[in-house]
């Protein structure tokens, strides 16, 4: 019986002997050396694309774009800028992106048409299914869940960082592509945080599932990699310096 006692002791005895030991020892011990972070060059002014950022839309062409059909993309380029044309339907990227870090400008119309979602409406669809909504939400109510910097239909933003139409608006996403298990069943949801102006409007929050104009969502299993894609909803909504990186 004194033995057993004395070989439980010991157990909770070692962990705080050895805390100790390493306390008062060489702090190197607690040095991690490898793996080495690769250099990347973040880009001498604001929002300039990373040295190792894929440039998806460089001010001059619609090369890394296509239509839903694999078609030449139809949406005009003019001063530096492509530019929604009305019923010319969505573009997407050549490329397919999972988990990423995107950048993306973009500009509601200055003239002021309509209201609601009928005011500067386009869309980022990451994988070409998750939207983060595009709206002129200056000055323009409309359902919470539908403004600018949403992710439609399934979270609010924390706040409205929306700039009047006309300036130049900027959001940054980071992106986690959901998971499935091998009979379709879902692994792990996908998440996403997304700054608009630099402010912070969606903090890590889990998406329920594809984006749907009716009814709730939910997830259908699909490739790891998926284009992204850029909504036609008839406004002529601005974009430019375009930019992604794989994560």
């Amino acid at each position: 019986m004194k033995r057993l006692m004395f070989f439980v002791l010991g157990i909770f005895t070692i962990p705080v002997f050895s805390a100790r030991a390493q306390q008062a020892g060489d702090p190197k011990s607690t040095e991690v050396w490898e793996p080495i972070p690769k250099m990347v060059n973040p880009g001498k002014q604001d929002h300039q694309p990373p040295s190792d950022a894929i440039v998806l839309f460089n001010g001059k062409d619609l090369s890394e774009w296509t239509t839903m059909k694999g078609e030449r993309a139809q949406w005009n380029v003019r001063d530096n800028s492509m530019i929604v044309t009305k019923g010319t339907g969505n573009i997407r990227t050549k490329r397919s992106f999972g988990d990423c870090q995107l950048h993306i400008e973009w500009q509601a119309p200055a003239v002021i048409e309509s209201e609601g979602q009928g005011r500067g409406n386009s869309g980022v669809f990451l994988m070409g299914m998750y939207e983060v909504q595009i709206l002129d939400s200056y000055n323009n109510r409309t359902y919470s869940n539908g403004q600018a910097g949403s992710l439609y239909k399934q979270h609010i933003p924390l706040v409205n960082a929306s700039r009047p139409p006309g300036e130049w608006q900027s959001y940054d996403i980071i992106f986690t592509a959901p998971r499935f298990n091998s009979d379709g069943s879902l692994q792990s949801p996908a998440y996403c945080t997304v700054f608009h102006n630099g402010v912070l409007i969606q903090n890590h929050v889990e998406l329920k599932g594809g984006t749907v104009y009716i009814g709730p969502p939910s997830y259908k299993k699909h490739a790891e990699k998926e284009p992204l894609m850029l909504q036609d909803h008839g406004n002529p909504v601005q974009f430019r310096n375009i930019w992604i990186r794989e994560l």
